[in-house]
C-alpha cells in the first residue's frame, strides 16, 4: 500500500515509517520539523530512514530516501494549499496521522500552537481524506483525554469529558471530529490513545530522557507529587506493533457493519510506580539520582493504566516488553548517541 505517515521525524512516526517500509509498503513521511525539541534529533531519525538533512530542510518538496521506498516532505498540516496538493499527486491508500504539537506542560504556555497543529491541522487531514478516497485514517489520540478519571484501568467506555490540559482537550476534539467525518462521509477512522511511550530515539521532553540526561550530567531530577505517581510505561516496539497491525488489517468488515468510528487504548496494560522506573534507570547507569521532590504539576495526573482488551481481541495485540528490558535498551542507545 501507499501510506502517508505524518509526524515522521517524530519518535513514534519514525518507527512506524521504518517498520512499514521494511514490510514492503511505500511510505511518504510528513513533518514540519518544529523546534519544540532538538531538531538535530529529528534530522538524525530521518537520516536513519535515508533522507539527506539538506533536502529535508526544504518546505513542500518531496525528497526520496537513498536506501529504501521512503519519501519525505517538510510541510505544516495547517497549510490549506499544499496538503491537498500532496494528497492529489501522491494518491495514498491509508493515512496514519501521528503529527501533533505534543506536551501537556507546554500547552499551558503556548496554547495557540496546539490549535494550529492539533485542531486546524487535523481538520485539513480529515478534509483531504474525504476528498481523496482514503481507505482508512489511523490517528494518534492520547491517554491524557482521561483527565480526572479515577477508575483504573482506563477504559474506552469511560467518560472523557473532563480534560485538565489544552493538549488533552485537542486530542478529545480530534476524536469528536473523526467521529463526525466517519458518520457524514462514510470512511473508517481509528483513534489510538497512547500511554507513556518510551525507548531508543525517544523525545527529550519525556521522563525517560529527562531523568537519564540529568543523572548522566550530575543534575538533580524533578520528581513530581513527591514520587507518588504511576504510569503505564509502554515500550516503543509494542506501540509500533499495534499501530502497524491496525494499518495493515483491512477495515472492510467495519465498513460492512457500519462500525466506521473506533477508538482504542494502546499501552502496556500495566502500571509502574515512578520511583521504581527511576530505580531501573539508576541501575543501568550505575549511578544514584539526586531527587528534587516537588508538588504535582498543573495538568498532570497521578496514575495511568490502559485497558487494552479490545485491541487484544480485535488485533491480537500483545505488549510484552518489561521495564527492565525497555530501560536498558534506551540507556544503551542514549550512551551511544551522545557518546
Amino acid at each position: 500500500m501507499k501510506i502517508l505517515v505524518t509526524g515522521a521525524a517524530g519518535f513514534i512516526g519514525f518507527y512506524v515509517s521504518k517498520v512499514l517500509t521494511a514490510k514492503g509498503h511505500k511510505v511518504v513521511g510528513l513533518d514540519n520539523i518544529n523546534d519544540y525539541y532538538d531538531v538535530n534529533l529529528k534530522y538524525s531519525r530521518l537520516k536513519e530512514l535515508g533522507i539527506d538533512k539538506n533536502e529535508a530542510r526544504e518546505f513542500n518538496t518531496v525528497c526520496k530516501s537513498s536506501t529504501n521506498d521512503f519519501s519525505f516532505v517538510r510541510m505544516n498540516l495547517e497549510n490549506r494549499e499544499e496538503l491537498p496538493k500532496l494528497f492529489q499527486t501522491q494518491k495514498f491508500d491509508i493515512v496514519c496521522n501521528l503529527a501533533a504539537q505534543a506536551g501537556v506542560r507546554y500547552s499551558l504556555e503556548n496554547p495557540e500552537t496546539y490549535v494550529d497543529s492539533n485542531l486546524v491541522g487535523f481538520l485539513n487531514i480529515l478534509e483531504c481524506c474525504r476528498n481523496n478516497d482514503i481507505k482508512h485514517l489511523v490517528y494518534a489520540s492520547s491517554s491524557s483525554v482521561y483527565g480526572m478519571n479515577k477508575k483504573i484501568p482506563f477504559s474506552t467506555d469511560d467518560n472523557v469529558d473532563h480534560p485538565i490540559s489544552l493538549y488533552a482537550a485537542t486530542k478529545k476534539s480530534n476524536e469528536l471530529m473523526a467521529h463526525t467525518y466517519s458518520h457524514l462521509f462514510k470512511f473508517p477512522t481509528t483513534g489510538l490513545r497512547f500511554f507513556t511511550v518510551y525507548g531508543p530515539w525517544g523525545r527529550p521532553d519525556m521522563a525517560m530522557f529527562l531523568f537519564t540526561d540529568a543523572i548522566v550530567n550530575n543534575r538533580p531530577i524533578k520528581v513530581f507529587n513527591h514520587g507518588k505517581m504511576e504510569r503505564d510505561f509502554t515500550y516503543i516496539d509494542d506501540i509500533v506493533e499495534g499501530v502497524v497491525r491496525i494499518i495493515e488489517k483491512s477495515p472492510q468488515p467495519r465498513i460492512e457493519s457500519n462500525n466506521l468510528y473506533k477508538v482504542y487504548n494502546i499501552g502496556n496494560n500495566n502500571s509502574v510506580k515512578l520511583l521504581d522506573f527511576i530505580k531501573e534507570i539508576e541501575v543501568n547507569l550505575d549511578k544514584v539520582a539526586t531527587k528534587d521532590m516537588m508538588e504535582m504539576q498543573p495538568g498532570d495526573v497521578e496514575r495511568t493504566w490502559a485497558d487494552v482488551d479490545e485491541l487484544i481481541k480485535d488485533y491480537n495485540y500483545s505488549p510484552n516488553t518489561s521495564i527492565k528490558h525497555g530501560v536498558k535498551s534506551f540507556i544503551d542507545w542514549f550512551k551511544n548517541y551522545y557518546n
